[in-house]
C-alpha cells in the first residue's frame, strides 16, 4: 500500500524517524512536479465525480468510486 501524507514541516522529521525505524516501511520524497501532477489528477477526478453525480455523465461504466 502506498500513502501520501501532508505533514507540517515542523513535525515531518519526527514522523519520518519513526517510520524509518520500522523494517516493513520504506519512505521516499516526491518532487514538487510530481506533487503538482498528483494534485491536478485528484482535482480532475473530483470534477468528474461531481459531473457524474449531477447526471451529466452518461457512460454507464462509471461507478463513482
Amino acid at each position: 500500500m502506498k500513502l501520501l501524507l501532508d505533514i507540517k514541516d515542523s513535525k515531518a522529521s519526527d514522523l519520518l524517524q519513526i517510520l524509518r525505524s520500522l523494517s516493513y516501511v520504506t519512505t521516499s520524497h516526491i518532487s514538487d512536479e510530481k506533487l503538482s501532477l498528483i494534485n491536478e489528477v485528484e482535482e480532475a477526478a473530483e470534477a468528474l465525480k461531481m459531473t457524474a453525480y449531477q447526471g451529466k455523465y452518461k457512460d454507464r461504466s462509471f461507478r463513482g468510486h
